[in-house]
């Protein structure tokens, strides 16, 4: 760009020379009139001004162009405090892990991606929040890892390199996010996130550094805005409910890092969270999440805490909850367990007085934040009816679909395994 300027400033220069000599060039002649020269001044005048105003436009021209330069890279900070430079404008982009692809559904930015995943090319499933709104799309994109939720880099970084993205957007660890961009010479951006209780604040910045990534700042915030709301309405109808009302309720066979059965269950569940919920595996939660929130917090960085745990059957009997909630896709698993030991499961209390009830999984690669939303809102209508008798589920799960993903499938949904209502077991 300076070469360039100073060939520019030259030229302006040579056609102002020019200009005087073409003034002098009859200065010798004695036949000229005094009007004559004053002519030629005024020329000359002119002329220098015009090269002189040229030269000046050159020169503001050049500037410009060197500070757009100077600024075709800006800096985000992903969820693990990496400072990660990108281009200063985001065209395209690739989704990988944990999270990637169905935040990129959230802030409706699907068609900003060049490639997707194996697991969301191959089919549609209603696991995955995203996956039906967006099957269409997905499918016709080129693969660029196989997908998954282990936050390990698992991307096929020889495909990414031909595909040339201006940045990958990841929900991988911190190592495997600066694996992945030595591998690519790529930028690559974190947007981890691993829910903590309901919704919690985690959520709010890894949908924020994805936004700033690609620009989408003001979807995202919308989106923000209507789960706020959602939060600040579960919190409403249950915060004044008194402790000695509440069932005690257990979540089992919970869906986490893999299918498990009915002794798999989970501290700070989110939807017993957002209701207030008696949840009685709460009394693990110090012990299974208390290091890695701490840990979070202090170091400013993502939460890696496992709040998915094998608890001792002999525990839920001592517990013997009023209420059971369990995962409809993996009541095979359930239903085994059952035809082994069936005694063991006719003594529980909910079990004789029919208080088993579905609680579709969330998670799937990350937790389905639209699931979580519906989830919370079934589990206020089953323990506390009269707090939620205004509430028709089918009307606010499509209320609650069509604001993340564009599209009401609460049928399909159901359709396809993740139902609500009563389960019996054994059957």
């Amino acid at each position: 760009m300076k070469k360039k300027l100073t060939l520019l400033l030259a030229t302006a220069l040579l056609a102002m020379s020019l200009a005087g000599c073409a003034s002098t060039a009859g200065g010798g002649a004695t036949t000229a009139t005094g009007s004559a020269s004053a002519a030629d001044s005024a020329a000359t005048e002119e002329a220098q001004a015009e090269a002189s105003a040229e030269a000046a436009d050159t020169a503001d021209t050049a500037a410009t162009a060197d500070q757009a330069e100077a600024t075709d890279t800006r800096t985000v900070t992903d969820v693990w405090n990496r400072e990660v430079e990108i281009p200063a404008q985001v065209e395209s982009i690739i989704c990988l892990g944990s999270m990637g692809p169905r935040f990129a559904a959230y802030l409706d930015v699907v068609d900003m991606m060049i490639a997707a995943e194996d697991n969301d090319i191959e089919k549609s499933s209603v696991r995955y929040d995203y996956s039906l709104p967006y099957h269409d799309v997905l499918k016709e994109l080129p693969s660029a890892g196989p997908g998954g939720g282990s936050g390990e880099n698992n991307a096929y970084a020889e495909e990414i390199i031909l595909l040339q993205p201006d940045v990958i957007i990841a929900g991988f660890n911190e190592d495997a996010c600066e694996e992945l961009q030595q591998q690519t010479g790529i930028p690559v951006v974190s947007i981890r996130y691993r829910t903590q209780g309901f919704i919690d604040e985690g959520f709010h910045r890894s949908m924020r550094v994805f936004a700033e990534t690609v620009g989408a700042e003001a979807r995202c915030e919308e989106v923000l805005a209507f789960v706020d709301a959602c939060k600040e309405d579960l919190q409403n109808r249950t915060k004044d409910i008194p402790e000695e009302e509440k069932l005690r309720a257990y979540t089992g066979a919970v869906t986490f890092n893999g299918r498990h059965g009915f002794a798999f269950t989970y501290v700070n569940f989110p939807a017993f969270t957002a209701v207030n919920a008696h949840n009685v595996a709460d009394v693990f939660l110090e012990e299974r999440t208390g290091d890695a929130a701490a840990a979070a917090s202090a170091e400013g960085k993502a939460y890696i805490g496992n709040d998915g745990f094998e608890v001792d059957m002999e525990q839920i009997i001592e517990w013997d909850p009023d209420i059971i909630f369990l995962d409809p896709g993996n009541m095979d698993l359930v239903n085994d367990e059952y035809a082994q030991n069936p005694a063991y499961f006719d003594s529980l209390r909910a079990v004789q007085e029919g208080a088993v009830y579905t609680m579709p999984s969330t998670n799937a690669a990350g937790p389905n934040v639209t699931y979580l939303l519906i989830n919370a809102y079934f589990a206020g209508k089953t323990l506390y009816p009269d707090a939620f008798a205004d509430v028709a589920l089918p009307e606010k799960a499509a209320e609650i679909m069509r604001q993340m993903v564009g599209k009401d499938f609460f049928a399909e949904m159901e359709e396809g395994g993740l139902y609500y209502g009563t389960i019996t077991i054994g059957e």
